[in-house]
């Protein structure tokens, strides 16, 4: 006998809810399972290429996963300590550029030399605070990578659990779907197809375009000699996830230090400038169309309101959560809005009904 509305609302409700307690009391713990899904995620598509070419399950998954903990040492040699460094040396350098800034300013405000002025305390303070700030930011994000903890997460957990999830991972799909209640599970494969394809333009084609503009524009701005060009490319890169803002945050970041680092050379100031214009070319007519396609994406408020709600919520787990419910949300909703709209409730009592009335 099919349970009614209310009985299985009241199931599924009580099921989230025990879900949600199981984040929030295991936390950090769920982090290195959390971590390897999302990269078997990212990896069973190349999983399956390899499995379509003849190649076992078994032998495709060990050959990606021996070249992913490849390509992260070699990241972790070679890139990471020089982001550090260059992040630390920018905020040492906070209040010399916040110094150069102001005097910037007066030289065309002389209004701003009072000492009263909230403008000048403002600007002041900022760099005093980005240092302080910023330093033991990052000092303690280094200090937490480097310790014994989470270099084991780095080195054996996560490979591990990255490994046994992407070599079952179309058995778990498989397993998943025979758990599902047999009256919805047309419903509940249209969603999960609509879900796997918003994550996939996201996570994956998303992902991709952000790790190859980070380069791109770190490669570039160091060619072209700005001083920090690394990390500033990094952070361009890490957010232009959101139409724009990677662009808008980058640009305005790397063309400020330009200013002050080559005042008066206006072609290399200009040069920076079209450094960012060229990726924001490259970005939207060539890696976006490619990568990502046309499929279901999720607006950037939207996102940006989920990773603020569970990163609040579930911390640094919650943010890595923020995405996949992010677009289970998004999908569902937009579900029952289209089966609202072909409802009577939207489009109200026909002309047939009202002449029966």
């Amino acid at each position: 006998m099919t349970l009614s509305v209310s009985s299985q609302l009241r199931y599924y409700g009580t099921a989230l809810v025990f879900f949600s307690l199981l984040i929030w009391i295991l936390g950090n713990t769920l982090l290195p399972f959390i971590l390897g899904g999302v990269i078997a995620y990212c990896l069973d598509p190349l999983a399956d290429r390899l499995e379509r070419l003849g190649i076992s399950r078994l032998m495709a998954t060990s050959i990606i996963t021996l070249v992913t903990i490849l390509i992260f040492i070699i990241g972790a040699l070679l890139i990471i300590p020089l982001l550090i460094e260059q992040a630390m040396a920018l905020f040492n350098a906070a209040p010399e550029i916040a110094h150069n800034f102001w005097k910037f300013l007066t030289t065309r405000f002389p209004a701003l030399l009072d000492d009263s002025s909230t403008i000048r305390q403002s600007l002041t303070s900022l760099g005093e605070t980005i240092q302080s700030r910023g330093g033991d930011l990052v000092n303690g994000i280094a200090a937490s990578v480097n310790s014994i903890l989470n270099i084991l997460i780095i080195i054996f957990i996560v490979p591990v659990v990255a490994f046994y999830l992407l070599l079952d991972w179309n058995n778990l799909v498989l397993k998943i779907d025979q758990l599902v209640p047999r009256d919805h599970v047309v419903n509940v494969r249209y969603l999960g197809q609509q879900i796997d394809a918003t994550l996939a333009s996201f996570i994956r084609g998303q992902g991709t375009v952000c790790v190859i503009q980070g380069f791109y524009y770190a490669i570039t701005l160091m060619l072209a000699g700005l001083n920090y060009g690394i990390i500033v490319g990094f952070i361009a890169g890490l957010v232009s996830f959101i139409p724009y803002i990677g662009a808008v945050v980058g640009g305005g970041l790397a063309v400020g230090l330009a200013l002050f680092q080559f005042w008066g050379d206006w072609i290399i100031i200009g040069i920076i400038a079209l450094i960012f214009l060229i990726g924001q070319v490259l970005e939207g007519n060539f890696l976006t169309p490619k990568l990502v396609g046309n499929s279901i994406g999720l607006h950037p408020v939207w996102l940006i309101f989920a990773l603020s709600v569970f990163g609040g919520l579930f911390g640094f787990v919650g943010m890595l959560l923020a995405v996949p419910v992010a677009a289970i949300v998004g999908v569902v909703t937009k579900f029952f809005l289209e089966k609202y709209k072909l409802g009577s409730l939207y489009h109200g009592q026909t002309e047939d009904d009202d002449l029966n009335g």
